[in-house]
């Protein structure tokens, strides 16, 4: 493959789609032939339908979370050390150049939630070699990622069914 150059997207807000948005890129980057890995930070569940479907497209999924809610403040040492051992994974896949794109799903959350330090992505985004496509989702997106990347989106809840009582479904919402 020829040199490409390789952007920063954050998919970032309060409404629905962040993940659904970076598994259809990764669906469209799989079709062209391009070597896509996705880390999920915060979710630890291999039941996801996601997970399920990875390995039939090549798309590698690495969980880095454990099976409960972090509360803002109240992070674990092993939330904690999870997300550590996510972040360190994910810098040494990006750093090595290796796969064409790289999705950091929930990588933003993290950072709200104080599992990563920002100063640790934003060194990331700067690091990265210029071939490879980084790709940041989560809620509350700091300043100083939105400043750094090269393409934002942010998903605006304008109406959901969850407000009307309707719970979680698979196959839909995970």
């Amino acid at each position: 493959m020829s040199e490409r150059t390789g952007f920063v997207q954050v998919y970032t807000g309060d409404g629905k789609g962040k993940t659904t948005a970076a598994l259809g890129l990764a669906l469209r980057a799989r079709g062209h032939g391009l070597r896509v890995i996705m880390i999920q930070f915060m979710k630890a569940d291999p039941d996801w339908g996601e997970i399920r479907m990875a390995g039939e497209i090549g798309l590698d999924v690495l969980q880095a979370g454990l099976d409960h809610w972090v509360i803002k403040g109240e992070a674990t040492a092993e939330d904690l050390a999870a997300a550590a051992a996510g972040f360190a994974k994910a810098r040494e896949i990006v750093l090595m150049g290796v796969h064409d794109v790289v999705i950091l799903d929930e990588l933003v959350t993290a950072v709200f939630f104080e599992l990563v330090p920002l100063a640790d992505v934003l060194a990331l985004m700067r690091d990265k070699p210029q071939s490879v496509e980084l790709v940041l989702t989560g809620r509350r997106a700091p300043a100083e990622i939105v400043a750094a990347a090269d393409l934002v989106t942010e998903m605006t809840p304008v109406k959901h069914y969850y407000d009307a009582g309707i719970e979680a479904r698979p196959g839909i919402e995970f």
